[in-house]
């Protein structure tokens, strides 16, 4: 067991800041929506959160 998110962004050109697109725990999930971004010509990038350990 994982744990981790997986929180998908897109690049706002005019804002010139990384927006949230949706998280998830699934990877193949935000491996789809990051392509779907950047076939649009968005800038997009996956970051992976992962579980803490206490």
């Amino acid at each position: 067991m994982t744990g981790a998110t997986y929180v998908v962004k897109a690049f706002d050109d005019k804002a010139k800041v990384w927006k949230t697109v949706m998280s998830t725990k699934d990877k193949d999930q935000a491996d789809a929506a990051k392509a779907a971004i950047e076939q649009d010509g968005v800038r997009a990038e996956i970051e992976t959160i992962g579980r803490q350990k206490r």
